[in-house]
């Protein structure tokens, strides 16, 4: 093959000379340009992870001329079993939108984006990047990367960033649903280890769903639930009778963020009644005596009173959960944001710790994840951990990293970095500089919408690396670079229950976009840092890498060979070491041996004082509003399913906001009226859905909505710092 160029683009690339730019200008194809990769074959079927949610399901990609032309759902895939949601079943279509990002685009001096070449993108990107660190420090310069992206991808995002550019603050869009339960798990067991697999949803005779809505928004779970043969009780503890509540044996509709004051009442009725189990705790826990000092002030009558809920209901809970033999808990975005959810979850997995119910089949303190690989950005993103789970204030730790990877040890922060909300505040106290958004959308996503979207349009910098233009934060960008898509590349995911999936590149991405791996190589180059760089060479090259430094963690997967395994066993559940045992095939729990992962192996107890939620209702706002997912055909802030119009017909067409009949009354508002929604930050309009599904005084908006986020109340929870959502103070009033 010659050097001589074969398209405008591999032109431009010639211009910006280097080791990465020539390989690529050579060879296009490895870079996902010009050509479909060689190993598929045309005309036959593979297989992959889906790209949307943590649940991690297996499709079959079927190729023609070696790409992908249609999928179904792989019916031996140990997730799904056959089956698959709407977002899956379309995950082809988003690729094919026409607001794709193809070409880099840089803001000129008209104040528009206009096309631009990667060479001056690069160079735009490195000039300016480092004026703002040279003239501001290390500080100045942050980035927010997301669940949405591969681990490998993930990984050397981070590396470059902070070895390579020397950036100190990196936070995730994971902070936005997943930050709650990696405190509580890390607090509780030693490090962030969720115990589950999905046969648990099967072998348990009593589930409780906390905060979950597993019908709408993880609803390959909820067919696994279905599955159950022991005729389980289900119980779903929620505001809103939601579809999960609906199909459940018991729903208990609390009071908007009551549950501490329950479950710690729940615990306190189990330790007067004789139900702990006694010999576990005493053999593989620690503070439980402080822990059941720490509940005997709260009664049912206490429960009742804050939760709205009957003593008989919940005394009906207490016994359900005190009797049975296979107890799982499981929660998600309605524990996990939550102004106190650190704690929320620890409650939650202590009731779990003192029944026993853990470490055996249908039990477990169960956290079900969010993004498609949200776990694999808390173990190896590299921005609030060091990678592969480590602390950035270790030496030790900081040693391990340097020593694995051969780079100087200086090259690695000795501060944690900020927080997503802290590098936000950042931003307003004009301390962070420049921004670089990797596939998420804080525009849209972040609480107190109105004021996100000012912030960012002051920074002196804001670049945006996404696979389409038209989101809100790329529109306020000053660079864009156009990134391929789930499909148009390599990788891995790691879904909820820790099994880690292949994800196969079965589509060309259009234009110039790449990879957000070849992305960051090129950036890496461009910077002067490609030799830093030189064994990251491919996504497997780095899973390699990833393997050598999981070695004697809990999140150990040296045992896995590389992709060709993940390939033939449909996914490998971490921890999965060197010499392991255990099938690769199996589906495994943590803990079965009653060891955690803290230096004395036992599991904590911790509790903590209730706090009031940051914004009540008033009489000027006397109603609360509730947010969550609306619909199991959307996915976040739309950026991917509402390119499918199959997707958007099975969605609601208009934004609603449901209100109990009682309220509406109140306002004279009937059902399908235009009516406002108002907070003391923002406004919205909205169509009423007149419902009994919400509780008097309450109101609920879809997350999905792009207005829902002027309304929210910015309060965090101070452990986690995750974003409370799910509470703020609004009213409602009829248009017209």
């Amino acid at each position: 093959m010659t050097d001589k160029p074969r398209s405008a683009f591999q032109s431009f690339l010639r211009a910006f000379d280097g080791p990465l730019t020539r390989e690529l200008v050579r060879s296009p194809g490895r870079f996902g340009l010009g050509q479909v990769p060689t190993k598929l074959v045309p005309d036959r079927t593979t297989t992959a992870v889906c790209g949307f949610c943590s649940t991690g399901c297996g499709l079959e990609l079927h190729l023609r001329e070696g790409q992908a032309i249609n999928l179904s759902p792989t019916h031996d895939y140990p997730v799904n079993l056959g089956m698959a949601c709407p977002k899956g079943w379309e995950a082809l279509t988003p690729l094919d939108a026409p607001d794709r990002a193809t070409v880099p685009l840089l803001r000129n001096e008209s104040d528009k984006l206009v096309p631009t070449t990667w060479p001056v993108a690069l160079e735009t990107f490195t000039t300016r990047m480092k004026a703002i660190l040279e003239e501001h420090g290390p500080g100045s310069v942050a980035f927010i990367s997301t669940g949405q992206i591969c681990v490998e991808e993930m990984a050397i995002l981070g590396a470059f960033a902070k070895f390579g550019m020397g950036v100190i603050h990196g936070d995730g869009n994971t902070r936005q649903c997943m930050a709650t339960s990696v405190v509580a798990y890390k607090q509780t067991f030693g490090f962030d280890a969720p115990p589950f697999t999905y046969a648990d949803f099967e072998e348990s005779d009593v589930l409780v769903f906390v905060g979950a809505n597993p019908c709408i928004a993880h609803p390959i779970l909820w067919e696994r639930v279905v599955r159950n043969k022991r005729a389980p009780a289900i119980v779903v503890l929620d505001p809103r009778r939601t579809e999960t509540a609906m199909a459940a044996t018991h729903h208990l509709p609390l009071a908007p963020k009551s549950d501490l004051v329950l479950l710690y009442a729940l615990a306190n009725e189990l330790v007067k009644r004789g139900k702990v189990d006694a010999a576990f705790v005493e053999a593989h826990t620690r503070d439980f005596e402080t822990f059941a000092a720490h509940v005997a002030d709260y009664d049912l009558e206490r429960a009742s009173v804050a939760s709205g809920l009957s003593i008989a209901a919940l005394d009906e809970l207490v016994n359900l959960i005190g009797s049975g033999k296979r107890v799982s808990f499981w929660w998600t975005m309605g524990v996990n944001q939550s102004h106190e959810g650190v704690r929320t979850a620890q409650a939650i997995i202590a009731l779990a710790l003192m029944t026993g119910n853990i470490g055996k089949p249908g039990t477990g303190a169960n956290s079900i994840t969010g993004q498609c690989n949200a776990m694999g950005s808390r173990l190896f993103s590299n921005t609030t951990n060091l990678l592969g789970g480590r602390d950035f204030t270790s030496e030790s730790d900081r040693n391990d990293v340097a020593r694995i990877l051969s780079i100087d040890p200086a090259r690695i922060p000795s501060e944690p970095s900020l927080a997503y909300d802290q590098i936000i505040e950042g931003i307003h106290r004009g301390k962070i500089k420049a921004l670089w958004v990797i596939a998420t959308n804080p525009a849209h996503s972040w609480m107190n919408q109105n004021d996100t979207r000012e912030l960012l349009g002051k920074l002196d910098f804001l670049v945006v690396q996404d696979m389409y233009t038209t989101t809100e934060t790329a529109v306020l960008a000053d660079l864009v670079l156009p990134a391929a898509g789930w499909g148009e590349k390599d990788g891995t995911l790691i879904n909820s229950e820790r099994r880690i999936g292949l994800v196969k590149r079965v589509r060309r991405a259009p234009g110039q976009a790449l990879a957000d791996f070849h992305i960051v190589r090129l950036l890496a180059e461009a910077w002067g840092v490609g030799p830093m760089f030189s064994e990251w060479s491919t996504p497997e090259a780095v899973f390699g890498i990833l393997r050598e430094l999981s070695r004697g963690r809990p999140c150990d997967i040296t045992g896995i060979a590389g992709y060709e395994m993940l390939d033939r066993h449909g996914g490998i559940q971490w921890p999965f070491a060197e010499g392991s045992s255990a099938a690769p095939a199996s589906e495994r729990r943590l803990f079965e041996d009653g060891e955690f992962f803290t230096t004395d192996k036992r599991a904590r107890f911790i509790a903590d004082q209730p706090r009031p939620m940051g914004e009540p209702v008033d009489a000027t706002y006397p109603l609360l509003l509730l947010t969550g997912r609306g619909s199991s055909a959307q996915w976040h802030t739309g950026t991917r399913t509402n390119k499918s119009s199959l997707l958007r017909s099975l969605a609601p067409k208009e934004d609603y906001v449901e209100i109990h009949p009682d309220d509406a009354a109140r306002r004279g508002v009937h059902a399908n009226d235009l009516v406002e929604v108002r907070s003391k930050r923002g406004k919205l309009r909205a169509i009423a859905y007149v419902t009994r599904i919400v509780q008097p005084g309450q109101v609920f908006i879809s997350m999905h909505s792009a207005a829902t986020n002027r309304l929210t109340f910015p309060s965090v929870d101070p452990h986690s710092r995750q974003p409370s959502y799910k509470a703020s103070a609004v009213e409602i009033e009829r248009v017209g």
